[in-house]
Formats: C-alpha cells, sequence, structure tokens
C-alpha cells in the first residue's frame, strides 16, 4: 500500500507509541533525529513527550505518513511566536522508517509538508540537519537551500564532531 498523509491526527495513546518506535527504529539504522545509536524506546520517549507536550499547548503539529494504520514517518510543524517570525515554520523530526528509505516516500512526504505550509498561509520553512550523513543533499533535491553552517556543533561520539546544517525552503 501506499502512503497517505494526516494533518494533525488525534494524538492517542497508540499514536504516541508509534511515533516513539518510529523515532527509535530511525535512530537505530542512524538516522540523524537527536539521538546516537543504540537507543531504546526509553530513551527516545521523554523527547517525544516534549514534542507532544508542545502539541498539545498548540505550538507545534503533525503531519503523520502512514502505511494503512501504521505510522511510517512523521514531520512536526514548530512555530514561531515571535512577531517578526510568525510568516515562516521550523521543521522538525523530518523521519521516515528505514524500511522505507530509497524509495522517493521521503520526498513525497517533504511536498506534503510543503503543501500543508502553504495551506497555513507560511511563507518559508527552516529545518537543520547534521552534517556528514548526506542530508544536505537529499534536502537540496526537493528545493531546499543551505543558509547557515556551525562547525562541529554536534558531538556523536568523542572525536566524532559534525556541522550543524540549516536549511530553508522558500514556499511563495
Amino acid at each position: 500500500m501506499g502512503l497517505t498523509f494526516e494533518m494533525d491526527p488525534e494524538l492517542t495513546p497508540e499514536l504516541r507509541d508509534q511515533v516513539v518506535s518510529v523515532w527509535t527504529d530511525v535512530s537505530n539504522a542512524d538516522g540523524a533525529v537527536g539521538f546516537v545509536p543504540p537507543v531504546a524506546e526509553d530513551d527516545v520517549r521523554p523527547t517525544a513527550e516534549k514534542h507532544f507536550a508542545a502539541m498539545a499547548a498548540g505550538r507545534t503539529r503533525l503531519l503523520a505518513a502512514w502505511d494503512g494504520d501504521k505510522l511510517v514517518g512523521t514531520a512536526f510543524f514548530s512555530f514561531n511566536d515571535h512577531p517578526l517570525m510568525t510568516h515562516w515554520c521550523w521543521l522538525y523530526t523530518v523521519m521516515l522508517h528505514p524500511s522505507r528509505q530509497g524509495e522517493g516516500e521521503g520526498s513525497r512526504l517533504l511536498r506534503e509538508a510543503e503543501r500543508q505550509g502553504r495551506r497555513m498561509g507560511l511563507e518559508s520553512f527552516r529545518l537543520t540537519c547534521r552534517g556528514g550523513t548526506g542530508l544536505e543533499r537529499f534536502y537540496a533535491s526537493v528545493g531546499y537551500r543551505e543558509v547557515g553552517r556551525v562547525p562541529a556543533a554536534i558531538r556523536v561520539a568523542p572525536g566524532d564532531d559534525r556541522d550543524d546544517v540549516m536549511m530553508w525552503l522558500d514556499l511563495r
């Protein structure tokens, strides 16, 4: 079955568990989503709960990618409350389950995020990615451009520092 997308799915206990499960699997496949493998669901859950709390407060929205009733990907929209920056938002924890990568579904997820962002009246997206993973090329392939880089800002292990790369997509 192909991917379907849902903006703002009901945040049930089952969905929370599925987000944590996908996040753990992506992290353990060396995905750059805030953790370094190996991690367990108990390691990921506290960070996921912060996302869920931001959703409950209306500061964050979730775009879910589904294969039937199974969650396979996410993109969290985090909105700015600064009055000079409300025209754009951050995309956080953009991820696709490792079993679904390499088939163009990550690009589909980002195109759907664009569609939803335009529908919300946003003018731009900003995201960051871990240097040295190839993500800069992936995001560039779907229209993002690199607009900043902080050298060695991410320490994945002693002696293994990566750049924090800022990417921007104009939605206008």
